[in-house]
């Protein structure tokens, strides 16, 4: 047996859960979700708890029942809670700043970058002085938030050198030496 599979989903108060046509709809106060289900899943809504169920012990139904338990469990938290990641910029004069859906990075490159932001994602930018400038994003979808800080990510990514670049907050990067000097 899956034993993510198989654990029920509480629904919390406010939170509305519809299954029609192998889409399940996820409906909260952060937001409305949708995520379609492999027809040989079973999604069962009742008594406030989503179950999960496969129809057999084929390995690819195994695999799936996880999965697709997850997913649910994710678009609820994250109409009912939300997710939010923050990403530190380490390094001299690297910068962020937003202006509506439009985040401005200035990285040590000979140009500053624009990124336009899906509206599913609220982004806020912070400077304060003696601290490295931070970026808080907040979305009800996990996926997406995810996909998102990993494309800032990848725009500088922390070198093991120095430690400078985009980095999430609280990241260990792991660190090298230099090459030691001659005797």
């Amino acid at each position: 047996m899956s034993r993510i599979g198989i654990l029920p989903i509480s629904i919390p108060s406010g939170v509305n859960v519809t299954v029609k046509d192998h889409v399940v709809t996820v409906k909260g106060p952060k937001g409305e979700l949708h995520q379609e289900i492999n027809p040989d899943m079973i999604v069962e809504v009742n008594d406030g708890k989503i179950e999960v169920k496969r129809p057999s012990d084929e390995k690819k139904h195994k695999a799936m029942h996880g999965l697709y338990r997850s997913l649910i469990n994710n678009m609820v938290i994250g109409v009912s809670e939300g997710y939010k990641k923050q990403l530190e910029l380490v390094g001299v004069g690297y910068r962020a700043q937003n202006n509506g859906q439009i985040l401005e990075l200035s990285l040590g490159y000979s140009h500053p970058i624009h990124i336009e932001l899906p509206k599913e994602v609220k982004v806020e930018a912070k400077t304060d002085r003696k601290s490295n400038p931070l970026i808080t994003l907040e979305s009800a979808d996990k996926q997406l938030l995810g996909q998102v800080c990993a494309k800032l990510r990848s725009l500088r990514k922390p070198e093991p050198y120095k430690g400078k670049g985009v980095r999430f907050l609280g990241e260990q990067i792991r660190r090298k030496a230099g090459k030691s000097a001659k005797v």
